[in-house]
């Protein structure tokens, strides 16, 4: 039985962590140090209420984050109050899953390579895709275990990602192929070296998340045979200024 997606929302929060959150009536509040959306949005854990709404805004304003709230499955009227609030939504995002044993193929050799810790040119190659210093401190503060991806192509540097598992599922953050890589393979040999990664690390299943107008990492998760199994997106409140 594939995991739930409750589990894969945890899955997520641990393998790619706040560098700090603390619980606020029933908001989870996120300090996120620059590290991206998803390390710095504020969540519901409790029973809503709208007229607490304002302690986790003026939280995250004391963190120097702008207003901004996940939205997961099942919170429709949590959705529907932001909305009323004045919230855009922003990157909805999918989540895809499958079983390890599958994608467990071993890639062309040299062209793909589990290794910790991160080399410089793998933070060159993330720096092109926009995944710059902040992030790259999220994948330091996982606990448990993590390594990174890295690809060659034609004896060149090409691609590079980030694995970690929590609780029997490897998600695959940060995969990114330099454009003049993409469509030879690159993304399909990475995420076969991550299964095989995941396999020695006791893991059942492989995850993976990427937003809904990426049609490449898309269409790469489908055709690995990785099922949709659902997603979330973003509410963010934008500041006017008289």
């Amino acid at each position: 039985m594939m995991p739930t997606i409750e589990t894969l929302y945890k899955a997520l929060e641990h393998t790619w962590p706040a560098a700090s959150h603390a619980q606020l009536g029933p908001w989870q509040i996120r300090d996120g140090q620059g590290g991206g959306k998803r390390v710095s949005a504020a969540t519901l854990v409790g029973d809503l209420d709208p007229s607490v709404l304002v302690q986790a805004e003026n939280e995250m304003q004391a963190l120097g984050q702008g207003k901004l709230f996940m939205i997961r499955k099942g919170e429709d009227a949590f959705d529907a109050l932001l909305e009323e609030q004045g919230y855009e939504v922003i990157d909805p995002v999918n989540i895809y899953v499958g079983d390890v044993n599958p994608l467990a193929v071993q890639p062309p050799r040299t062209a793909s390579f589990a290794i910790w810790e991160p080399m410089a040119i793998q933070a060159d190659i993330w720096n092109q895709g926009g995944i710059g210093p902040a992030r790259l401190d999220v994948m330091w503060r996982v606990e448990g275990p993590r390594t990174s991806l890295f690809g060659r192509a034609d004896s060149r540097p090409a691609a590079t990602g980030f694995v970690a598992v929590h609780e029997g599922v490897a998600m695959v953050h940060a995969l990114e192929v330099l454009p003049r890589h993409r469509r030879s393979g690159m993304g399909r040999y990475l995420m076969q070296q991550a299964a095989l990664w995941a396999q020695d690390n006791c893991a059942r299943y492989i995850s993976a998340v990427c937003t809904q107008e990426n049609t490449g990492a898309n269409g790469l998760y489908a055709n690995l045979g990785m099922s949709l199994v659902g997603g979330y997106h973003y509410r963010q409140k934008q500041e006017t200024t008289a």
